[in-house]
């Protein structure tokens, strides 16, 4: 931000809220257009350093950073009939937000006001042919010819069946072993296990080319399941051979913990207790294991396939070309195989899952 900015953004004053997820609204109206809106709004968005996530013909979304480059607020800014409403939204943990998202509406309104200013009638009219230009992809050269595919692998589900049953023994014995030995955090190692699963699972998918997205999830959550029975049996195994006690059965290792409850320092919580931190281990680890995984698809599914034929494709179905249109501009520039047009129709895809990625509150 510019010194006026910053200057005007001390003098805001803010109004609190108090929330699950705490957030501001506001509404203002404009006489510009829906052709000009959204652009003027991007313009304002990099005037205030925000990091934009999404655009549409009538909304926009930004993301604004604060300490240690994490992203604290969520600002939507739409426009309906000559109103515009901006919205901003914590992303951090918190219920009290201290007016923080009080302060970004009003900025943003008082830079966007600035803005609105800038533009004349000429002004306006230039920037509704550059919009309209960019829109329909008018500056984009078609080449004369593009990157070919690579050897491309045959998908096997069995790479990731198999690195993902390993992959979940190891994490049960190493949690069992840590357990034991009373080093165990709660919260920690779940997530440590999900970061884990996310790392070796995107290794697997480059390795067997597989990106199925609901036979993955489904290994994702066999790999919890494996990961946290596995590792009961570890632990029973484990104190058995530590210990000199009298044979018993896995089955009666589970009464008897049911039995001892979860210690909390000194406070027994009982067999509840214990319950409630199974299903948190399953919870934490499922909710960031999805993420990791949905992110690691994502990724390589961009990654197989070089920019400009993506570009290329698109480019072709923004000038309403059907599917099999598209197909056969791809086979007339060497992409002939069915399978590597199916990789360049998934890359497209990756990007939409990529911007809805972000757009996550």
């Amino acid at each position: 931000m510019n010194e006026e900015l910053k200057k005007y953004e001390s003098t805001i004053k803010k109004k609190h809220s108090f929330n699950w997820t705490p957030k501001f609204e506001e509404e203002i109206r404009t006489d510009l257009n829906k052709t000009v809106i959204i652009p003027i709004v991007i313009q304002t968005f990099e005037k205030l350093g925000w990091d934009l996530i999404y655009k549409e013909q009538t909304i926009a979304e930004a993301k604004r950073k604060g300490d240690w480059n994490r992203w604290t607020e969520k600002i939507t800014v739409s426009f309906d009939y000559g109103k515009l409403t901006i919205k901003s939204v914590s992303l951090g943990n918190e219920m009290w937000d201290n007016g923080r998202n009080s302060k970004r509406v009003k900025l943003f309104i008082h830079a966007f006001q600035k803005t609105e200013k800038e533009y004349d009638r000429k002004a306006i009219a230039e920037l509704e042919q550059e919009v309209e230009k960019i829109n329909n992809w008018d500056d984009y050269e078609i080449p004369e010819n593009l990157q070919q595919p690579k050897t491309r692998k045959e998908p096997q589900l069995w790479i990731p069946i198999i690195g993902g049953i390993i992959t979940s023994l190891l994490l049960g014995y190493i949690v069992a072993f840590l357990s034991v030995k009373g080093i165990y955090i709660i919260g920690l190692f779940e997530l440590g296990v999900a970061l884990v699963m996310g790392f070796v699972l995107k290794q697997l998918i480059k390795k067997s080319n597989y990106t199925i997205y609901n036979h993955l999830h489904y290994l994702l959550i066999g790999m919890i399941l494996i990961t946290y029975v596995s590792n009961q049996y570890f632990q029973y195994k484990i104190i058995l051979n530590e210990n000199n006690f009298q044979p018993f059965s896995l089955w009666e290792f589970i009464q008897a913990r049911f039995k001892a409850g979860l210690t909390i320092k000194k406070l027994n919580t009982g067999w509840i207790g214990l319950l409630v931190s199974w299903i948190l281990q399953l919870l934490i680890t499922y909710f960031v294991g999805v993420l990791r995984l949905s992110s690691s698809l994502i990724s390589y599914l961009l990654e197989r396939v070089p920019t400009e034929v993506v570009d290329f494709a698109y480019y072709h179905f923004v000038k309403d070309k059907t599917e099999d249109q598209v197909r056969d501009e791809l086979s007339k520039m060497g992409w002939t195989e069915k399978q590597d047009q199916e990789e360049v129709f998934e890359a497209i895809e990756a990007i939409q899952g990529a911007t809805e990625m972000n757009r996550m509150e």
